[in-house]
């Protein structure tokens, strides 16, 4: 039988390893993800457990159990948190989120809580990357394609990256210097207009070439907004 496999999402580098080192002891295959993006990349990618800091940098442990939820993956999570807090377990356990676990923690009760997750959760969890559908518009993750009628329109990758990003986060207002960070990265030192001028050529695939209804909202002096159609 094939090893479990768990990632691990700790932006702190020790805490991360000493996990991850005990996971392996225990036979599992721990996956290291030290922000958000890439943590969210691996989860949709399939694993069998999400260990999952909340305070990641680039997208945070609630965004990306909001995003796992939203597309319908029931990969268990189990939140670690230096929060105190019971509104921040709260909020996470309402998000989706199995467990928790407030730091400091024991190594061997990651993997204790690890093991109790899976042992109620099953190992059905659909691991497989979705496809997004908003009306005629699909974004499929895996072949990283965006699709009108279910013909592949051509996207450039930043294109796609950004309006990924943006439907990642249906209704929700997106400044330039977010969407910057997190399409073209924290080392980008271009400048927050060239978030514009992506979006003007989104939208001229989406709208003036393939007549799809504008799902990106323009807000002035700030950023944009995905709408779901």
């Amino acid at each position: 039988m094939a090893a479990q496999r768990i990632l691990v999402a700790e932006d702190d580098g020790p805490i991360r390893e000493l996990v991850v080192h005990h996971l392996a002891r225990d036979g599992f295959m721990a996956i290291e993800a030290s922000d958000g993006s890439t943590a969210l990349r691996i989860a949709r990618d399939g694993t069998d457990l999400v260990v999952l800091d909340i305070g990641l940098p680039g997208l945070d442990g609630f965004e990306i159990t909001r995003a796992l939820r939203r597309e319908g993956r029931q990969t268990p999570i189990l939140i670690l948190t230096a929060r105190a807090d019971e509104v921040d377990r709260v909020v996470g356990l309402e998000l989706g989120a199995d467990d928790y676990l407030t730091k400091p923690f024991s190594p061997r009760e990651v993997v204790a809580r690890v093991r109790a997750i899976l042992r109620r959760s099953g190992s059905n969890h659909d691991p497989a990357p979705q496809v997004l559908h908003f009306g005629r518009l699909e974004i499929d993750e895996a072949a990283r394609e965006v699709r009108i009628d279910g013909r592949d329109i051509g996207l450039k990758p930043r294109e796609y990256s950004l309006l990924r990003v943006l439907a990642d986060h249906i209704g929700v207002a997106m400044s330039r210097e977010v969407l910057l960070q997190r399409v073209w990265g924290y080392d980008f030192d271009g400048d927050e207009r060239t978030v514009d001028v992506h979006v003007r050529r989104l939208r001229k695939k989406l709208v003036e070439q393939h007549g799809l209804a504008d799902c990106v909202q323009t807000l002035h002096g700030y950023g944009y907004k995905f709408l779901a159609g």
